[in-house]
């Protein structure tokens, strides 16, 4: 069952990534493939609304080892600058102080400490920072089915997560009209070369 995450710091997602391998002797390593994933948002407007947002610039690794999925990692990092809510003003606001504070905390990151094969995906559990602060998150990333196209191996996981970014320090006096608590959703497509 995933953990929460904090919006205001939505900066998640994330630490958006995944490693994922697989390979005869030793696992595959997977690139965070940006064309086809993505890492998005939803928080609460006055609590009658949803305001939706997504991080343009993410990055990651996964690998995946079937033999022994506890040896399998995963790595996602989230540049906070590139949120996104169609608003321009809005982003521009989000980067302040009062919400992510980009200059300060410009990463949002996630690495996995600990992973275990399930039906249908995995449990990862790692480290989730955010607005400077560290919190052990468990997410489950569902899919991992291998597919190979034009002689590209790929695989592809996603996970939704509920965040409090009253968790990551934010300031409690500034949450406001937009509330603590966040959805992020992370769908994951990574590459091996």
């Amino acid at each position: 069952m995933p953990r929460v995450f904090s919006l205001s710091a939505f900066s998640i997602v994330l630490s958006a990534v995944f490693c994922c391998g697989t390979d005869a002797t030793a696992a595959d390593e997977y690139d965070y493939d940006l064309v086809h994933s993505s890492v998005s948002f939803k928080a609460r407007h006055l609590d009658i609304s949803w305001i939706h947002g997504r991080f343009n610039d993410v990055a990651g690794k996964f690998v995946l080892d079937r033999d022994d999925p506890s040896k399998s990692t995963f790595a996602l990092t989230i540049k906070t600058d590139s949120v996104d809510t169609a608003n321009e003003a809005r982003d521009k606001h989000l980067r302040q102080p009062d919400y992510f504070d980009t200059k300060q905390f410009p990463t949002i990151e996630f690495k996995s400490t600990s992973t275990k094969a399930i039906a249908g995906g995995y449990e990862v559990t790692g480290d989730f920072t955010m607005h400077g602060k560290t919190n052990k998150i468990t997410m489950t990333l569902m899919g991992g089915k291998e597919h190979v196209f034009k002689d590209v191996k790929r695989v592809a996981f996603s996970t939704e997560l509920s965040v409090k970014r009253s968790d990551y320090g934010f300031d409690k006096n500034a949450i406001g009209p937009i509330g603590d608590k966040a959805l992020i959703m992370i769908d994951c497509e990574g590459v091996r070369k």
